[in-house]
């Protein structure tokens, strides 16, 4: 695919199509003014005529004379409230809207308000371009009208305001680069488990690993046994299929000690063991390594931005399955750091890998730890599908992640982590029990997994509601959304700026209040999992 950034008009690079943003108050400047006055007063006729009125997403067609021969007005709400990240859910739903059209190439105008930073701007078009193209459909022989993006232009000028050129070819490279991670991470996740099995998930890391110069070692069966990994040996050994411990690592900043270690679940099927889940929406439990497939996706960020900063990518891989050799609800478990867990429900498996994931983390140096995972349907209940549930033992890196993470698409709320959980997760006969019954459920296994990180520094983001959609949007396609890989990359870059001020300027105070990090952030049974059956 193809890029541009021009000062000249649209339709000289061959574009099919002209994207313009308009906002609820029906004014008129920038983009929108000079397309008007061109098109004859046509934006402004279907804003009289009530056609649309500028509200998100809203979107009317119009045809010109003159090249590009359509015109796509999009609504961006209200003007006040206009926030960056909304771009990249203005140019997914242009692409997809106009994919479905036969159109290609796409020229997109920017809002004046757009000015306080371009380069954010255009990363956040280009990467909500690229989210726009991918379906679900990867396996047919014969697609339904794939999308296909050959070329985005960015148009430099919007009436007589002229953008920094060169800062929207900076920020459109960025958005390029994290677009086609993001959806590297939805591609995996929607394959299926018969191809995406931990040895083929290892083998997609070790890929990433050589394209962008990474670290890469997995640990196999015999080598975490060596380790006393018992809690993900006892969750493999229902499979065939033998886990895998993934290790990706990137050493920006050599002379210091910093380490920030990003762990991802990656069962990479979930039938809920010998507690097995209904077999309705079961085929959806390939989802269950968005976590591990974020991890990856972000490493191979990473690895192209470079940031002055050490972090370390651990993907805990296995299938869950109800095998002759499967762990039974009764049994003990020993995980890496000798806590020994008894198996309540052998559909909480999520926690017993990541039990011993974090354990490696902190034996490989991590200071920091985040964690992501499909852990528990409670938190689709909670949240919905809105927001992700953000779980930490150190209130200041919580908030200082939730700072960060407001700069990007993706949305992140916190919960509290009292003593009391943790109480809980005790067992009568061993340290723990994984699987304390509903009430709380997922603060109860945040909790499980707060008695493994020591310490550290560490933060819980259960994706369960967010890693995938079940609805198409005008935006995105139904399936899997590439959760958290942007928040990771935000989270990296961030660490590699000593004066604790985020890459685009979002400032993240250890003093600064849950409240004020996350203003504006509201934009899957069993014990790890969605929703109804959906459980992970």
């Amino acid at each position: 695919m193809q890029i541009h950034v021009t000062s000249g008009a649209p339709g000289s690079l061959g574009s099919q199509a002209l994207v313009i943003p308009l906002f609820v108050d029906g004014r008129l400047d920038g983009a929108a003014k000079t397309a008007d006055a061109e098109l004859s007063g046509a934006i402004a006729d279907v804003l009289g005529s009530g056609e649309i009125n500028g509200a998100a997403g809203e979107t009317a067609l119009l045809h010109s004379t003159k090249a590009p021969k359509r015109v796509l007005v999009i609504g961006l709400g209200e003007r006040d409230k206009f926030e960056m990240p909304s771009l990249a859910k203005y140019a997914g739903a242009a692409v997809r809207y106009l994919g479905k059209r036969n159109v290609h190439a796409l020229a997109f105008t920017l809002p004046l308000e757009a000015d306080c930073d371009p380069e954010q701007a255009a990363a956040f078009i280009v990467e909500g371009a690229l989210a726009g193209t991918i379906d679900a459909t990867t396996y047919r022989t014969e697609p339904d009208k794939p999308i296909a993006l050959d070329e985005i232009t960015l148009v430099a000028t919007a009436g007589e305001h002229e953008f920094d050129k060169r800062k929207l070819e900076g920020g459109a490279e960025r958005g390029r680069i994290l677009g086609e991670a993001v959806n590297f991470a939805r591609t995996l996740a929607l394959t299926p488990a018969n191809d995406m099995t931990p040895t083929h998930l290892a083998k997609a890391a070790e890929d990433i690993a050589n394209r962008y110069h990474l670290t890469y070692h997995v640990l196999d069966e015999a080598q975490m046994r060596d380790k006393n990994m018992g809690a993900i040996l006892g969750v493999s050994s229902g499979s065939d299929q033998p886990a895998q411990m993934i290790v990706l690592e990137y050493a920006g900043d050599p002379g210091s000690s910093e380490k920030l270690a990003l762990v991802g679940k990656g069962i990479t099927f979930d039938s809920g063991g010998i507690s097995i889940k209904p077999a309705e929406n079961m085929h959806e439990m390939k989802y269950d390594m968005s976590g591990a497939a974020g991890v990856i996706a972000a490493m191979s960020v990473i690895g192209q931005f470079k940031p002055k900063a050490n972090v370390i990518g651990i993907v805990p891989s296995s299938e869950n399955l109800p095998g002759p050799r499967a762990v039974k609800p009764g049994d003990v478990l020993r995980a890496m750091n000798g806590k020994t867990i008894e198996v309540i429900n052998t559909d909480a498996e999520g926690r017993l890998i990541l039990a011993d994931a974090l354990c490696y983390a902190r034996e490989l140096g991590a200071t920091k730890i985040v964690d992501a995972a499909t852990l528990t349907g409670a938190m689709v209940i909670a949240l919905g599908h809105a927001a992700t549930g953000t779980i930490s033992n150190n209130d200041a890196f919580r908030d200082h992640f939730l700072c960060v993470a407001k700069e990007t698409t993706e949305k992140y709320w916190p919960l509290p982590l009292y003593d009391e959980f943790s109480t809980t997760v005790k067992s009568e006969i061993a340290d723990l029990r994984n699987s304390a019954g509903r009430a709380a459920s997922s603060l109860t296994a945040a909790a499980f997994l707060k008695a493994f990180v020591g310490d550290v520094p560490w933060i819980h983001l259960d994706i369960a509601g967010t890693a995938y959609t079940d609805t198409e949007t005008p935006y995105l396609a139904k399936g899997p959304t590439g959760y958290p890989v942007r928040a990771f990359v935000a989270l990296a870059e961030d660490v590699a700026h000593s004066d604790g001020t985020a890459r685009n300027g979002a400032g993240a105070a250890a003093t600064t209040s849950t409240r004020d990090a996350t203003a504006g952030s509201a934009d899957v049974g069993g014990a790890d999992g969605a929703a109804t059956t959906r459980a992970h």
